[in-house]
């Protein structure tokens, strides 16, 4: 972990209070009932946070989630997504993001990504090529949607004709979770907001500077960037079990590899690539690894994390709250408020 002077700190610190937002992500901890989430996202609420995101992978839909978290009294926004483009199309997208927002009267947002050869081919059963060219596809035929206008349109792996909303449209906002290169130019040259997850400071760094450049080269202001980071306060063993259990399938992963080597895994990394069973490699990974790609700690080091990510580019933290020996996160939400601007 990057170590700053007494006066850096406080430069970061000014940094973080004059334009960071702080949001909550619903986690998807294998460990923990589905069920949970509710109490998550309740707890969120009461903490004040302005912003919830709810992902899908094998639990809820995301978009039935978000009505029944939305359809209690709350102000706070719903983020749904990453969706995997692959999987669900711009027409698809668009009904679910408009019947959240008319039956909950909240704003909602959509964020897109492509998933994993594993969700989409092997879950789905449906193919996954090209993926930064359907992302661009269906950023392009999506906007328009969400912003209730009828849309023909025919791309090469996405394509509308003539639908539009007959709900109230909910806006177009539209966020693309990226990593590589290519996906990077899609949301530099699409999007509102662009997603990370899981990533270095110094990656976080790069990763700002490539967005920028693309979006000057497209002509666009540089979308806002997000990014996800697990979250403990005062840690114990399961709570940073919990959040290591979840970066198992990303050491051997392209990107994320190179990433973790960088930040001092390589011997790690190498064990993962020969594919052992993934409790070999969890009983292998040492707390630093999240603590290098994660915000845990006593309040004063998630206050230097989030402000070292500040720095490095991020305008969104989006924590990601583990929930062992914490029900619902209370605890950790609960610090993490105080830092809210």
């Amino acid at each position: 972990m990057q170590l700053y002077t007494a006066s850096e700190k406080l430069h970061l610190f000014i940094l973080t209070d004059q334009a960071m937002t702080i949001s909550v992500v619903t986690p998807l901890w294998q460990d923990q009932p589905a069920i949970d989430n509710v109490n998550v996202a309740r707890n969120a609420e009461r903490c004040g946070f302005s912003d919830l995101w709810i992902g899908e992978m094998a639990t809820f839909d995301a978009f039935a989630f978000a009505t029944a978290i939305g359809s209690v009294p709350g102000k706070m926004a719903l983020n749904i997504g990453p969706l995997a483009v692959s999987v669900r199309t711009p027409t698809t997208i668009a009904m679910g993001a408009a019947s959240v927002a008319t039956l909950t009267g909240r704003t909602t947002r959509v964020a897109i990504g492509a998933s994993s050869k594993v969700v989409v081919e092997e879950w789905h059963g449906r193919p996954r090529l090209r993926t930064a060219k359907h992302l661009e596809e269906t950023s392009i035929a999506l906007r328009g949607l969400l912003d209730g206008e009828k849309v023909k349109f025919e791309g090469e792996l996405a394509r509308c004709n003539g639908f539009h909303l007959r709900t109230e449209a909910p806006g177009a906002h539209i966020t693309v979770a990226a990593f590589g290169a290519l996906a990077v130019k899609v949301a530099a040259r699409h999007s509102d907001r662009m997603l990370l997850n899981m990533v270095t400071t110094s990656s976080t760094a790069r990763l700002r500077q490539q967005l920028e450049d693309a979006a000057k080269e497209a002509g666009r202001p540089t979308p806002k960037l997000a990014v996800w980071l697990g979250c403990a306060l005062d840690p114990g063993e399961d709570a940073i079990t919990q959040v290591l259990r979840s970066k198992v399938g990303y050491l051997a992963a392209p990107g994320y590899s190179d990433m973790f080597i960088e930040a001092g895994f390589k011997e790690l990394v190498a064990l993962a690539k020969t594919r052992p069973h993934p409790r070999e490699i969890l009983s292998a990974m040492p707390a630093e690894l999240a603590a290098s790609v994660g915000l845990l700690g006593t309040t004063d080091t998630l206050r230097e994390r989030i402000a070292e990510y500040r720095a490095a580019g991020a305008d969104e933290i989006c924590i990601v709250p583990a929930t062992a020996s914490d029900p619902g996160a209370e605890r950790t939400l609960q610090a993490v408020s105080r830092l809210l601007p």
